[in-house]
Protein backbone atom coordinates (compact mmCIF):
# COMPACT_ATOMS: atom_id res chain seq x y z
CA UNK A 1 0.00 0.00 0.00
CA UNK A 2 1.39 3.42 -1.18
CA UNK A 3 0.66 6.28 0.91
CA UNK A 4 1.10 10.21 -0.31
CA UNK A 5 3.53 12.34 1.24
CA UNK A 6 2.80 14.95 3.63
CA UNK A 7 2.70 18.13 2.01
CA UNK A 8 5.66 20.43 4.27
CA UNK A 9 3.89 23.75 3.96
CA UNK A 10 6.37 25.56 5.78
CA UNK A 11 9.32 24.49 4.10
CA UNK A 12 7.32 25.57 0.30
CA UNK A 13 6.66 28.54 1.73
CA UNK A 14 9.68 29.24 2.47
CA UNK A 15 11.64 27.94 -0.87
CA UNK A 16 9.41 30.04 -2.54
CA UNK A 17 10.52 33.56 -1.00
CA UNK A 18 13.95 32.85 0.26
CA UNK A 19 15.04 29.57 -1.48
CA UNK A 20 17.06 29.65 -4.79
CA UNK A 21 14.90 31.44 -7.20
CA UNK A 22 12.63 32.53 -4.99
CA UNK A 23 10.28 36.04 -4.90
CA UNK A 24 12.81 37.78 -2.28
CA UNK A 25 16.12 35.41 -2.86
CA UNK A 26 16.34 36.74 -6.14
CA UNK A 27 15.86 40.57 -5.33
CA UNK A 28 11.79 41.49 -5.91
CA UNK A 29 11.05 43.96 -3.26
CA UNK A 30 7.18 44.50 -1.95
CA UNK A 31 7.17 47.87 -3.24
CA UNK A 32 7.03 46.53 -6.66
CA UNK A 33 3.95 44.52 -5.95
CA UNK A 34 1.31 46.28 -2.81
CA UNK A 35 1.29 49.36 -1.54
CA UNK A 36 3.02 49.50 1.89
CA UNK A 37 2.62 52.41 4.71
CA UNK A 38 6.69 53.34 4.25
CA UNK A 39 5.23 53.84 0.09
CA UNK A 40 2.63 56.42 0.98
CA UNK A 41 5.19 59.27 2.29
CA UNK A 42 7.68 60.33 4.62
CA UNK A 43 4.74 60.15 7.26
CA UNK A 44 5.46 56.81 8.78
CA UNK A 45 9.13 57.51 9.37
CA UNK A 46 7.96 60.75 11.17
CA UNK A 47 6.00 58.75 13.24
CA UNK A 48 8.92 56.35 14.45
CA UNK A 49 11.28 59.15 14.54
CA UNK A 50 9.36 60.45 17.19
CA UNK A 51 9.06 57.00 18.66
CA UNK A 52 12.73 56.77 18.59
CA UNK A 53 12.60 59.93 20.27
CA UNK A 54 11.19 59.01 23.25
CA UNK A 55 13.07 55.60 23.72
CA UNK A 56 16.26 57.67 23.40
CA UNK A 57 15.03 59.86 25.86
CA UNK A 58 14.17 57.36 28.17
CA UNK A 59 17.36 55.38 27.93
CA UNK A 60 18.97 58.21 28.90
CA UNK A 61 20.22 59.69 25.49
CA UNK A 62 22.99 56.58 24.70
CA UNK A 63 26.43 57.49 22.49
CA UNK A 64 24.78 55.84 19.90
CA UNK A 65 21.20 54.89 19.32
CA UNK A 66 19.78 52.04 17.07
CA UNK A 67 16.94 51.96 14.42
CA UNK A 68 16.43 48.45 13.33
CA UNK A 69 14.49 48.10 10.39
CA UNK A 70 13.55 44.03 9.96
CA UNK A 71 12.65 42.66 7.02
CA UNK A 72 13.46 45.73 5.40
CA UNK A 73 12.20 45.15 1.39
CA UNK A 74 13.75 47.90 -0.52
CA UNK A 75 14.87 49.76 2.70
CA UNK A 76 12.30 52.91 2.51
CA UNK A 77 11.46 52.93 6.26
CA UNK A 78 15.01 53.03 7.05
CA UNK A 79 15.93 55.46 4.65
CA UNK A 80 13.37 57.41 5.71
CA UNK A 81 14.34 57.36 9.48
CA UNK A 82 17.66 58.31 8.63
CA UNK A 83 16.90 61.25 6.25
CA UNK A 84 14.24 62.59 9.01
CA UNK A 85 16.26 62.20 12.03
CA UNK A 86 18.06 65.78 13.56
CA UNK A 87 20.01 67.21 15.63
CA UNK A 88 21.96 65.30 18.56
CA UNK A 89 19.82 62.16 17.62
CA UNK A 90 20.94 62.45 14.02
CA UNK A 91 24.87 62.78 15.12
CA UNK A 92 24.10 59.90 17.82
CA UNK A 93 22.03 57.82 15.24
CA UNK A 94 22.65 54.51 13.51
CA UNK A 95 20.75 52.56 11.45
CA UNK A 96 20.92 49.28 10.46
CA UNK A 97 18.52 47.26 7.44
CA UNK A 98 18.13 43.73 8.29
CA UNK A 99 16.81 41.73 4.77
CA UNK A 100 17.42 38.22 3.05
CA UNK A 101 17.09 39.60 -0.21
CA UNK A 102 20.32 41.63 -2.16
CA UNK A 103 20.77 44.96 -0.34
CA UNK A 104 19.64 48.44 -2.15
CA UNK A 105 22.80 51.19 -1.50
CA UNK A 106 21.44 53.69 0.73
CA UNK A 107 23.30 56.35 2.33
CA UNK A 108 23.47 55.97 6.05
CA UNK A 109 21.94 52.51 6.15
CA UNK A 110 23.80 49.63 6.76
CA UNK A 111 22.54 45.93 6.00
CA UNK A 112 22.52 42.69 7.31
CA UNK A 113 20.96 38.97 7.19
CA UNK A 114 20.24 39.00 10.82
CA UNK A 115 18.31 40.81 13.63
CA UNK A 116 21.88 42.25 15.63
CA UNK A 117 21.86 43.32 19.40
CA UNK A 118 20.87 46.80 19.27
CA UNK A 119 20.02 49.84 21.99
CA UNK A 120 17.31 51.70 20.51
CA UNK A 121 13.87 50.86 18.63
CA UNK A 122 13.28 47.57 16.56
CA UNK A 123 11.06 47.82 13.38
CA UNK A 124 9.86 44.68 12.24
CA UNK A 125 7.21 46.40 9.56
CA UNK A 126 4.91 43.62 7.42
CA UNK A 127 7.75 41.45 8.84
CA UNK A 128 5.86 38.67 10.62
CA UNK A 129 3.18 37.91 7.92
CA UNK A 130 6.12 36.38 5.52
CA UNK A 131 7.33 34.29 7.79
CA UNK A 132 6.43 31.19 6.81
CA UNK A 133 4.74 28.74 8.86
CA UNK A 134 3.13 24.83 9.02
CA UNK A 135 -0.58 24.21 7.90
CA UNK A 136 -2.70 21.92 9.77
CA UNK A 137 -6.15 20.92 8.88
CA UNK A 138 -9.03 20.36 11.79
CA UNK A 139 -9.13 18.66 14.37
CA UNK A 140 -5.56 19.16 15.24
CA UNK A 141 -3.27 18.79 18.72
CA UNK A 142 -0.76 20.78 17.87
CA UNK A 143 -0.32 22.89 21.29
CA UNK A 144 0.07 25.90 19.24
CA UNK A 145 -3.66 25.43 17.78
CA UNK A 146 -4.74 24.03 21.12
CA UNK A 147 -4.08 27.48 22.85
CA UNK A 148 -4.59 29.79 20.26
CA UNK A 149 -6.95 28.56 17.63
CA UNK A 150 -9.54 26.52 19.84
CA UNK A 151 -12.19 27.22 17.50
CA UNK A 152 -10.25 25.14 14.83
CA UNK A 153 -13.39 23.03 13.00
CA UNK A 154 -13.12 19.63 11.31
CA UNK A 155 -12.08 20.19 7.72
CA UNK A 156 -10.68 23.77 8.19
CA UNK A 157 -7.26 24.97 7.70
CA UNK A 158 -4.71 27.26 10.25
CA UNK A 159 -1.40 28.93 9.52
CA UNK A 160 0.37 27.50 12.74
CA UNK A 161 1.93 30.61 13.86
CA UNK A 162 5.13 29.39 16.30
CA UNK A 163 8.12 30.59 13.63
CA UNK A 164 6.54 34.23 14.43
CA UNK A 165 6.31 33.74 17.82
CA UNK A 166 9.86 32.21 18.29
CA UNK A 167 11.12 35.11 15.74
CA UNK A 168 9.29 38.16 17.81
CA UNK A 169 10.52 36.93 21.23
CA UNK A 170 13.80 36.66 20.06
CA UNK A 171 13.72 39.96 18.10
CA UNK A 172 12.57 41.52 21.30
CA UNK A 173 15.19 39.84 23.50
CA UNK A 174 17.90 41.52 21.42
CA UNK A 175 16.95 45.37 22.09
CA UNK A 176 17.56 47.06 24.76
CA UNK A 177 14.85 49.93 24.36
CA UNK A 178 11.36 48.76 22.41
CA UNK A 179 10.72 46.79 19.73
CA UNK A 180 7.37 47.20 17.38
CA UNK A 181 5.78 44.81 15.33
CA UNK A 182 3.54 46.39 12.62
CA UNK A 183 1.15 43.74 10.76
CA UNK A 184 -2.13 42.71 9.90
CA UNK A 185 -3.77 40.04 11.93
CA UNK A 186 -6.24 38.32 13.64
CA UNK A 187 -6.81 37.82 17.69
CA UNK A 188 -7.92 34.48 19.43
CA UNK A 189 -11.57 35.30 18.93
CA UNK A 190 -11.00 36.18 15.04
CA UNK A 191 -8.82 33.21 13.80
CA UNK A 192 -9.79 33.12 9.99
CA UNK A 193 -7.40 30.97 7.52
CA UNK A 194 -5.53 33.31 5.48
CA UNK A 195 -2.25 32.39 3.28
CA UNK A 196 -2.83 34.03 0.03
CA UNK A 197 -0.17 35.23 -2.99
CA UNK A 198 0.23 38.83 -4.15
CA UNK A 199 1.87 39.93 -7.66
CA UNK A 200 1.99 43.15 -9.67
CA UNK A 201 -0.12 44.68 -7.51
CA UNK A 202 -3.24 41.68 -7.24
CA UNK A 203 -4.05 38.89 -4.90
CA UNK A 204 -3.69 35.53 -6.53
CA UNK A 205 -3.98 31.88 -5.27
CA UNK A 206 -0.28 31.22 -3.02
CA UNK A 207 1.49 29.20 -5.30
CA UNK A 208 4.86 27.80 -4.17
CA UNK A 209 6.92 28.35 -7.05
CA UNK A 210 8.60 31.72 -6.36
CA UNK A 211 6.70 33.93 -8.62
CA UNK A 212 4.74 36.00 -5.94
CA UNK A 213 4.78 36.93 -2.27
CA UNK A 214 3.07 34.74 -0.18
CA UNK A 215 1.62 35.70 3.29
CA UNK A 216 -0.73 35.12 5.98
CA UNK A 217 -1.96 37.08 9.02
CA UNK A 218 -0.19 37.28 12.22
CA UNK A 219 -1.41 35.88 15.56
CA UNK A 220 -0.70 39.59 16.92
CA UNK A 221 -2.16 38.43 20.86
CA UNK A 222 0.33 34.94 20.03
CA UNK A 223 3.68 36.95 19.35
CA UNK A 224 2.76 39.63 22.42
CA UNK A 225 2.78 36.79 24.36
CA UNK A 226 5.84 35.07 23.41
CA UNK A 227 8.23 38.01 23.74
CA UNK A 228 6.54 38.69 27.77
CA UNK A 229 7.52 41.40 29.46
CA UNK A 230 5.61 45.07 29.26
CA UNK A 231 3.70 45.37 26.02
CA UNK A 232 0.58 46.61 24.50
CA UNK A 233 -1.13 46.23 21.15
CA UNK A 234 -3.17 49.38 19.15
CA UNK A 235 -4.31 49.83 16.01
CA UNK A 236 -1.87 51.82 13.70
CA UNK A 237 -4.91 54.81 13.86
CA UNK A 238 -4.57 55.26 17.32
CA UNK A 239 -0.62 55.22 17.83
CA UNK A 240 0.01 57.36 15.15
CA UNK A 241 -2.07 60.24 16.53
CA UNK A 242 -0.81 59.43 19.87
CA UNK A 243 3.15 60.17 17.80
CA UNK A 244 1.71 63.98 16.83
CA UNK A 245 0.20 62.60 13.07
CA UNK A 246 -3.31 63.70 12.40
CA UNK A 247 -3.61 65.43 9.45
CA UNK A 248 -5.28 69.26 9.03
CA UNK A 249 -4.67 71.37 5.80
CA UNK A 250 -3.97 74.93 6.76
CA UNK A 251 -2.42 77.80 5.74
CA UNK A 252 -2.90 79.51 1.90
CA UNK A 253 -1.33 79.05 -1.30
CA UNK A 254 1.28 76.26 -2.03
CA UNK A 255 1.62 76.17 2.08
CA UNK A 256 -1.91 74.94 2.08
CA UNK A 257 -1.47 72.80 -1.03
CA UNK A 258 1.99 70.86 0.69
CA UNK A 259 -0.51 70.67 3.97
CA UNK A 260 -3.30 69.48 2.01
CA UNK A 261 -1.45 66.58 0.38
CA UNK A 262 -0.07 65.42 3.84
CA UNK A 263 -2.86 65.64 5.44
CA UNK A 264 -4.40 63.61 2.83
CA UNK A 265 -1.23 60.69 3.42
CA UNK A 266 -1.78 60.99 7.15
CA UNK A 267 -5.56 60.08 6.48
CA UNK A 268 -4.46 57.16 4.11
CA UNK A 269 -2.28 55.93 6.88
CA UNK A 270 -4.89 55.96 9.85
CA UNK A 271 -7.97 54.91 7.39
CA UNK A 272 -9.63 52.43 10.11
CA UNK A 273 -11.13 50.49 6.66
CA UNK A 274 -7.29 50.36 5.83
CA UNK A 275 -3.94 50.38 6.73
CA UNK A 276 -5.13 52.69 9.87
CA UNK A 277 -6.46 49.26 10.98
CA UNK A 278 -3.20 47.52 11.46
CA UNK A 279 -1.75 46.17 14.64
CA UNK A 280 1.13 48.18 16.28
CA UNK A 281 2.51 46.00 19.38
CA UNK A 282 4.92 47.41 21.46
CA UNK A 283 7.28 45.80 23.71
CA UNK A 284 9.39 48.10 25.99
CA UNK A 285 13.01 46.28 27.30
CA UNK A 286 14.63 48.07 30.01
CA UNK A 287 11.86 50.92 28.88
CA UNK A 288 8.46 50.98 30.22
CA UNK A 289 5.73 51.13 27.27
CA UNK A 290 3.94 54.39 29.21
CA UNK A 291 6.93 56.37 28.88
CA UNK A 292 6.47 55.54 24.97
CA UNK A 293 2.62 56.17 23.96
CA UNK A 294 -0.15 57.10 26.16
CA UNK A 295 -3.33 54.82 27.39
CA UNK A 296 -4.71 54.17 23.87
CA UNK A 297 -7.46 51.45 23.36
CA UNK A 298 -6.36 48.01 22.27
CA UNK A 299 -6.15 46.72 18.94
CA UNK A 300 -8.98 45.14 17.34
CA UNK A 301 -8.61 43.68 13.81
CA UNK A 302 -10.52 44.42 10.77
CA UNK A 303 -13.65 42.49 9.38
CA UNK A 304 -12.89 39.38 7.79
CA UNK A 305 -13.06 40.76 4.60
CA UNK A 306 -10.64 42.86 4.09
CA UNK A 307 -7.10 41.90 2.56
CA UNK A 308 -4.13 43.32 3.66
CA UNK A 309 -1.39 44.72 1.44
Amino acid sequence: MHTCPVFDWEAAWHAALYGPGGFFARGEKPSSHFRTSPLVGPELGVALVELLSRVDAALGFPPVVDFVDVGAGGGELAFAVRSLASGSLASRLRVTAVELGPPVELPGVRWTSAVPSCVGLLVGHEWLDAIPCPVVTGPSSDPWITRWWPSLADGEQAEVGAPRDAAWAAAVSSVRGAALAIDYGHLISSRRFSLTGYRDGRQVPPVFDGSCDITAHVAMDACAEAAGGDWVLVSQRDAMAALGLVGEAAGSGWDWLESAARAGRIAELRDPSGLGSFGWLLHGNGVAVSDLLPALPPWRPIPASFSAS
